[in-house]
């Protein structure tokens, strides 16, 4: 059954790639036997073809046991005898797990402009400049990441070859890129479901510490996954679409659930009216939000990936949300870009009486770097001792020269 599903896989490549090559006729009978069909199929392929063949096996790393050692095997009979069988060229294993053998290296920003100014010599389409440093935020180099960006943009956002690619298209191509959970996507996500990577991603979402039962394997894991990376000797997500990734995966049944139009929170001149969807959110929290919070299997994040969760059914019809988060940080930071504005919001977790001072003091030097002068504080009482009339609340404070809006939770 395995090696049925990876030579129809090998049927779609060649029918998308080279329909003038075409399947192999007897590919039936090579599923007679499973442990020369692969071999049998690529060696069939490779003597019709008129060039030299390179197949690159996605999610290689997904198989497992006797039917990775076959599929190793095969491949390996078939280098060996070259050049008197006809093989593929190359062969090339991908998949989510890092081995210093086999890992294509991060890019630099000279790599990507390198690498664009290919298809620009290619096709006459350039790429602008503020579409190039884009791509290279979005990716931080990350090989898949930049040519999928690349290649939405220039198969469906500008097709055109004489129309240039802007960072407009690159922003549209990462939405896409996220929404459609295309297989690198899809495969990241999954991972996300391990006990490993769980106790490292929990913690971080809250912007807390780990609780110390790591080990460094866990950490390396997440590291050869490519979610994490170290910065200054701090971990933090590999890249701005994984972080985005993380949080609106985890929480995408819920957020199909929340049945809040955006209408209501749209004020005459377009603008977003936040005061009105924060009075939403708290009476969203209170009655469903906290409940589905407590499903979660990320425990300790549950209340700021539910809160994600609302804002991003909201924020879905006009607007985008940028976050950061990392181990330590404290808290987890939310922009909210909307008409030309931005909006800060910081959330935290009540742990004791001078959790508040301490997050008014971080939000505001969050708000000089970001050139604000007013933003929101989102603190969540988790004591069972409160009620709800003593954990909603809102009030509004000076400090610093900023204006901060608080709301409890």
């Amino acid at each position: 059954m395995a090696f049925d599903a990876i030579l129809r896989c090998l049927d779609r490549s060649v029918e998308n790639d080279l329909p003038e090559v075409g399947i192999p006729a007897k590919r039936a009978g090579y599923l007679a036997t499973p442990a020369t069909a692969l071999v049998l199929y690529l060696r069939d392929l490779a003597r019709r073809c008129p060039l030299p063949l390179v197949v690159l096996f996605d999610e290689a790393d997904g198989l497992v046991g006797k039917t990775m050692v076959s599929f190793l095997t095969q491949l390996r009979a078939g280098y060996i005898a070259r050049p008197e069988q006809p093989f593929p060229h190359s062969v090339a294993l991908v998949g989510m797990r890092q081995t210093d053998a086999l890992t294509l290296p991060t890019f630099t920003r000279v790599d990507v402009e390198d690498l664009l100014a290919q298809h620009t010599a290619a096709t006459g389409q350039r790429f602008e400049p503020d579409a190039i440093a884009r791509i290279f935020d979005l990716s931080q180099g990350h090989p898949w990441l930049v040519n999928a960006l690349a290649d939405h943009a220039v198969r469906r956002e500008a097709p055109d070859r004489a129309t240039p690619v802007t960072a407009a298209h690159i922003e549209i191509a990462k939405e896409r890129i996220i929404l459609d959970r295309r297989t690198h996507i899809d495969s990241l996500i999954s991972k996300l479901r391990e006990p490993r990577v769980r106790r490292i991603l929990d913690p971080m979402i809250a912007g807390e510490r780990t609780r110390g039962d790591e080990l460094d394997d866990d950490f390396a894991y997440a590291i050869g996954l490519g979610l994490l990376r170290r910065n200054n000797d701090t971990y933090e997500i590999a890249n701005p679409i994984y972080r985005e990734v993380i949080p609106r995966a985890l929480t995408y049944v819920d957020q199909g659930q929340i049945q809040i139009p955006t209408a209501p929170f749209v004020q005459t001149d377009g603008s977003l009216d936040l005061p009105k969807l924060m009075a939403a959110w708290q009476a969203f929290w209170r009655e469903d939000g906290h409940l589905a919070a407590e499903g979660f299997h990320y425990r300790e994040s549950g209340p700021h990936l539910m809160l994600m969760a609302f804002l991003q059914r909201i924020i879905n019809g006009g607007g985008r949300i940028e976050r950061e988060y990392a181990l330590g940080r404290g808290a987890l930071d939310l922009i909210i870009e909307w008409k030309n504005a931005r909006h800060v919001i910081e959330v935290k977790v009540r742990r004791d009486s001078h959790t508040e001072e301490r997050a008014i003091e971080q939000i505001v030097a969050y708000l000089d770097s970001m050139g604000l002068t007013e933003g929101w504080l989102i603190l969540f009482d988790l004591r069972s001792t409160q009620s709800w009339a003593e954990r909603l609340w809102t009030k509004d404070v000076e400090h610093a020269g900023k204006r901060i809006h608080l709301v409890g939770c």
